[in-house]
């Protein structure tokens, strides 16, 4: 009840102040444009246009200050187009004229006015008769004790429905036209308000939004290939470091191999199980560098069966629980899975947990991914530490994620990715 009479007070508030805002607006932007357009032919309107839409910039702010607080959501900010750092004075005063957000904000103005004066005049009228219908027996009594009765008309309407003319009839029927009134004025002012908020939302913020849009899918991008560098950089130092050097020995044991069969078959046959030993070894180790490409049970299976034998191979105890429609986009599947690897990577290596849970839910545009553990706490991702890559893989495919990890534990990472 509070939050809907908080936001009655808030779509009055904007319905109210809009018509002082859209009134001033349409007139200069119609009359600043008119002149601008009309004089442009002797160059003085270029000016004149010029100044028209520096001026609107103004009036578009004042009609964009309470969208937010109308659609219960934050609105990008405009950008305008700038001069050059080298240009004039005179160059930088004309940089509206080919800005086309500072031409919309002229549009703006012309048609929010009509939707402003409806919206004042139906919110003084509905409040207004809100008040006087509720009111009616404190103020008729008043009235009618004043001046020895008095014919406001509703007596007719009393008498048609037989209640009599009566001053207790009439205060009936008047507050229960009130409570109409009261019940209806809630979504009546909601949705002129938002005609209004959406009208300026679409007109004042377009295309600042889609200047938002390219901006998050440069990050994301940025983001996908700084990750698939990092990831590449660790496989080319990890073979390096790993199955290379093994693979090298490996060859200088076969080769001692060679020359022992004929002078020391014993010597030979230990050298031999031990270049067996490594061959295992290698194998294992490039296994484990696979984990880092997509496996093939992810691409096969899908992302259920891909998790469950992430958990099945987990040094740490892990409780799965996933809640999945059927196959979703290779992006998405393989940053849920890789996002899972490395948490539980790093629960084994830092951690000290028992126990470690893993739950996945599809709910409807987003996956949902909840990594948890019983351990000491103190997880963080900046670089050098187990969890330094979970950023530029989830900002890849613009997805959000958060991490409550407190010291003593427990550790919570919560990461929602997009899947429509």
């Amino acid at each position: 009840m509070r939050k809907t009479l908080r936001q009655l007070s808030v779509d009055t508030g904007y319905l109210l102040s809009m018509f002082f805002i859209a009134l001033p607006s349409f007139i200069i932007g119609v009359v600043g444009t008119a002149l601008g357009v009309g004089t442009a032919v002797i160059w003085i309107g270029v000016p004149i246009a010029a100044a028209t839409l520096f001026a609107m910039r103004g009036m578009a702010a004042a009609g964009r200050s309470m969208i937010p607080a109308v659609l219960r959501r934050e609105l990008p900010r405009p950008r305008y187009k700038r001069a050059r750092e080298d240009a004039s004075a005179l160059r930088r005063f004309l940089t509206p004229l080919t800005d086309g957000q500072s031409w919309l904000n002229v549009l703006w103005a012309v048609a929010i006015l009509p939707i402003a004066i409806v919206g004042f005049a139906v919110a003084i009228a509905w409040w207004t008769a809100t008040a006087a219908t509720l009111l009616y027996p404190t103020y008729t009594w008043i009235i009618e004790a004043a001046t020895n009765g008095s014919d406001d008309g509703l007596h007719y309407a009393t008498e048609w429905l037989g209640w009599g003319d009566s001053y207790l009839a009439r205060s009936i029927l008047a507050m229960s036209g009130g409570v109409i009134m009261a019940l209806t004025l809630v979504p009546v002012l909601r949705g002129l308000a938002l005609a209004q908020a959406f009208v300026g939302k679409g007109m004042l913020t377009s295309i600042s939004g889609l200047h938002e849009r390219i901006d998050q899918l440069e990050e994301s991008r940025n983001a996908a290939t700084s990750a698939e560098a990092d990831a590449l950089r660790r496989i080319e130092r990890d073979i390096h470091d790993g199955p290379q050097q093994r693979l090298v020995g490996l060859g200088m044991e076969l080769a001692r191999v060679k020359r022992q069969l004929a002078t020391n078959p014993e010597a030979a046959q230990a050298t031999l199980e031990a270049a067996i030993a490594q061959t295992r070894e290698t194998i294992d180790e490039l296994r484990s560098l696979s984990r880092g490409i997509a496996p093939p049970i992810l691409t096969d299976r899908g992302l259920d069966a891909a998790l469950a034998a992430l958990a099945a191979r987990s040094l740490v105890p892990v409780e799965l629980e996933t809640n999945l429609n059927g196959r979703y986009k290779a992006a998405v599947e393989s940053t849920v899975y890789f996002v899972t690897a490395e948490c539980l990577t790093n629960i084994a290596k830092h951690s000290q947990a028992a126990k470690a849970t893993v739950s996945v839910e599809d709910w409807g545009d987003r996956l949902v991914l909840s990594v948890g553990d019983n351990g000491i706490g103190g997880a963080h991702v900046s670089k050098g530490h187990g969890l330094s890559g979970l950023t530029d893989r989830v900002k890849a495919v613009e997805g959000q994620w958060t991490i409550d990890s407190p010291d003593g534990g427990p550790t919570v990472i919560v990461v929602e990715v997009p899947s429509a």
